[in-house]
């Protein structure tokens, strides 16, 4: 079995210019997504998806893997199914570029089921959220899961699910984190559909792999890692980062 880890990463983004360029610590921040997803124990290989010169430059210095890709991918699913075309590998990670706090056994952990009996289509992981945690539950741009009893997804949303039409103390609502693994053939299958009512709907490309009848397996984490969309997740990870590395 042997595990990819692919990194898509584009320049522009739309709450926070040129984020993967953002200084960490002296270095652009898809930089340090790299090195944190280099550190994983079941992954042999890691890469860097782009269509920006800009990014494979900066991953050049530190002699980082880079596929360029074309600029015309819908999502970074598809960015990474164009790179995986022509990497050898069973099983592709989608490790998100604005992650640099990433923890390696996180990825490790949605890797394990692939080295097991009875490898799902993908997994993915979910973090589970405390009754006092009600604006991020509220919150649409926080996803949603909902898990069957073998732990496979039912659904994912940004509204409230399952929404509490009368309160009940055994009611669990997951935060979906958007880390992804995927077998290689369903990965370029994924690739080759088209998107889905329901992904369109809630702008959640995960959606297309289950209106189309794939298993996603959701693994709980107790890391709920901090991604980078704004300026102000950005100042956090800043002071995040700066701790980690006085430890």
């Amino acid at each position: 079995m042997k595990a990819v880890i692919l990194i898509p990463a584009r320049l522009e983004s739309s709450r926070l210019k040129e984020k993967m360029l953002a200084d960490l610590e002296g270095s652009p921040l898809i930089v340090r997504t790299y090195q944190q997803a280099c550190k994983s124990r079941l992954a042999s290989r890691v890469v860097v998806a782009t269509d920006s010169e800009r990014i494979a430059e900066a991953l050049h210095a530190v002699q980082a893997e880079v596929v360029m890709t074309s600029p015309h991918a819908r999502c970074g699913t598809e960015r990474i199914a164009e790179a995986a075309r022509g990497i050898e590998g069973d099983v592709f990670v989608n490790l998100q570029g604005d992650e640099p706090l990433i923890d390696p056994t996180t990825i490790d952990l949605a890797l394990g089921p692939f080295f097991g009996e009875d490898p799902p289509d993908c997994t993915t992981l979910v973090f589970r959220l405390q009754d006092g945690d009600h604006l991020l539950i509220e919150d649409p741009n926080v996803v949603k899961a909902v898990l069957n009893r073998r732990g496979d997804a039912m659904y994912f949303s940004r509204s409230i699910i399952p929404y509490p039409r009368e309160k009940q103390a055994d009611t669990v609502y997951y935060r979906h984190i958007g880390l992804y693994a995927l077998r290689a053939a369903v990965l370029q299958e994924f690739a080759a559909l088209d998107a889905s009512p329901l992904e369109r709907t809630e702008s959640l490309e995960q959606l297309r792999l289950i209106e189309n009848g794939y298993r996603i397996r959701c693994l709980e984490t107790a890391e709920d890692t901090l991604g980078v969309n704004t300026a102000e997740e950005l100042d956090a990870v800043r002071v995040l980062f700066r701790n980690r590395c006085a430890r």
